[in-house]
């Protein structure tokens, strides 16, 4: 039996595996469920709800103010914004002018955003009038080949009370907008009819988003997602969940610029005519007080976000049973995690999988019916999973051992923007034809088709002859009931070359010594996995997502090695 007959066989989703996706433009696909959905609500911020028919009209007006400043199809439009309404009428504004909208880290430093800027040919740049923001927009503008700047202001975006009180108490948080021809504010270019029309693009071909790697194996490269990749993904997503529907309300604290969220949150629940309730950043404390206030049925996240969640004093106090589908991604869900979860909130917590070069999403585990904790569940309709040798993947990996997961399906991107020496390493063609990605995840395919990661192939540690996968490890780390959180790395060593060692984080309250949770683990450990010391801190890294960073603590090591002895 091959791995596709597994799932076709068994497959748990609520729909038929073989599904076609017609190639949708983003822009048919936001006019058509705006149509549709014109007086439901669409967005609530901070109390304030804008119409289906609003954003619509917002996205019109972004789309006519870009095409006067002479910006058209084809041109890369920069978003460097957090969760606000100004992120959704751009991203979708561009669209509709046929632009190809690039997705920039908040926290990216000008060094970065330069680059970036710079490598994806960006020629106009949104972003709001914070001091975390706007400082580095205006140095990028003079550093780069950035045209320019458009800027919001978030106090526009919330409700009149609430706006004066921006105002009046978040003044040290906001930068002035200098006065300056190539700097425009938002206000200025929605200024107008919004009469541009839709512009024609073919959905194979034409690049809706360039979305950069996060660059754990080198510098950050641009997947080129077309027009039909991320409306398939949109469509494939929304048709798992059996409870989306009219009253649909998401929770959106995962950062819109990412893919993750881009598809999970955004995307997904506008075809659907949902409600997206969206939070600039993620605080548990006001996490939960959004909860209570907006009632959200859905809550995408990462393993971090919900225990943080979890953890949180005001846990007690807060009703959580409008929770209904969760879904966790980004890092492996700890099986504790998923149970706790789902007895605190009488919610269901599934774990998917996906990477930027496939839109967001791959597979994810079913949210009714057979769910396997500590897989990533089954692929999504059209979607093709894969094994390959991990030192050959023209070739099949050997049958029952772990190999390179490699994927097919409407929602894999066309390549890397100017990168033809990465698309040869990134893609390989089987006899068939078909175009398979490489995902870089070491993983195994049992019988019912449920994907389980084994590792990342470049995380692997070699240790004397053996590979040792860090995943592993950790796992049996967040058994012990003091660690909260676990990284492996591998650590140089004279005599076999690398070792691994353990870094941890703490439960509230907890209390434990490296070394004694060093003598708990190694005896469960194979004799070349055996870590060489467990270190605790205070707390360990994490990208803008939450998701535990592996290559920023291996930096941190680098750096404190590097220190000289007090």
């Amino acid at each position: 039996m091959t791995h596709d007959d597994a799932w076709r066989n068994a497959y748990r989703h609520p729909v038929p595996w073989d599904q076609a996706f017609a190639p949708q433009s983003m822009s048919a696909l936001f006019e058509d469920a705006t149509a549709r959905f014109l007086q439901r609500p669409a967005i609530e911020f901070m109390g304030r709800r804008y119409s289906y028919a609003e954003l619509a009209d917002a996205a019109r007006r972004v789309a006519t103010g870009l095409a006067r400043m002479g910006y058209g199809k084809g041109d890369r439009i920069g978003l460097f914004l957090p969760n606000v309404p100004h992120y959704l009428a751009a991203y979708y504004g561009a669209l509709w002018l046929g632009a190809t909208v690039v997705n920039f880290s908040p926290l990216y430093t000008v060094d970065e955003l330069c680059h970036q800027v710079e490598d994806s040919g960006t020629r106009l740049l949104v972003t709001l009038s914070a001091k975390q923001l706007l400082p580095t927009a205006l140095a990028v503008l003079e550093k780069s080949g950035l045209e320019r700047v458009v800027v919001g202001s978030v106090a526009g975006a919330l409700p009149p009370a609430k706006a004066l009180l921006y105002r009046l108490f978040k003044r040290g948080e906001t930068a002035p907008r200098p006065d300056d021809a190539r700097v425009t504010a938002f206000s200025a270019l929605i200024d107008n009819a919004g009469d541009q029309p839709r512009a024609e693009v073919d959905p194979l071909r034409d690049a809706a988003l360039l979305q950069y790697t996060g660059g754990t194996t080198g510098v950050p490269k641009g997947a080129v997602l077309t027009h039909a990749n991320i409306a398939a993904n949109a469509r494939q997503v929304a048709m798992l969940d059996p409870h989306v529907a009219a009253h649909d309300r998401i929770l959106g604290i995962l950062p819109l610029f990412h893919v993750f969220a881009n598809t999970c949150v955004m995307n997904r629940t506008i075809v659907a005519g949902g409600e997206i309730v969206l939070l600039p950043r993620f605080e548990a404390g006001q996490a939960l007080a959004t909860i209570a206030r907006t009632r959200p049925t859905s809550l995408p996240g990462v393993p971090t976000m919900y225990r943080a969640l979890l953890d949180h004093p005001a846990l007690a106090t807060t009703d959580l049973t409008s929770l209904r589908t969760c879904i966790s991604g980004g890092a492996p869900l700890a099986a504790e995690l998923k149970e706790r979860w789902e007895a605190t909130t009488g919610s269901t917590l599934v774990e998917g999988y996906g990477l930027s070069e496939s839109s967001g999403v791959l597979s994810v585990n079913p949210y009714e019916g057979l769910q396997k904790p500590g897989t990533i569940g089954q692929p999504l309709p059209g979607t093709r999973l894969r094994l390959v040798d991990k030192e050959d993947p023209s070739r099949d990996a050997p049958p029952g051992e772990p190999g390179e997961i490699v994927a097919a399906g409407p929602q894999i991107m066309a390549g890397y923007w100017n990168r033809p020496d990465a698309d040869a390493d990134t893609f390989v063609v089987d006899a068939h034809g078909w175009r398979w990605l490489r995902t870089g995840d070491v993983g195994t395919i049992d019988a019912d088709g449920y994907v389980a990661i084994v590792d990342r192939l470049k995380d692997m540690i070699a240790v004397g002859g053996f590979k040792v996968f860090p995943s592993q490890i950790e796992a049996i780390l967040y058994h012990h009931p003091a660690v909260r959180e676990a990284l492996v790395i591998g650590m140089p060593d004279p005599y076999r070359g690398e070792v691994p060692r353990a870094y941890v984080s703490l439960t509230p309250g907890a209390e434990g010594e490296g070394a004694a949770i060093r003598d708990w683990l190694n005896p469960q450990l194979g004799k070349h996995e055996r870590v060489d010391a467990v270190v605790v801190r205070d707390a360990l890294p994490k990208t803008m997502i939450g998701k535990l960073s592996r290559k920023d603590l291996i930096l941190q090591v680098q750096e404190e090695a590097r220190q000289p002895l007090p």
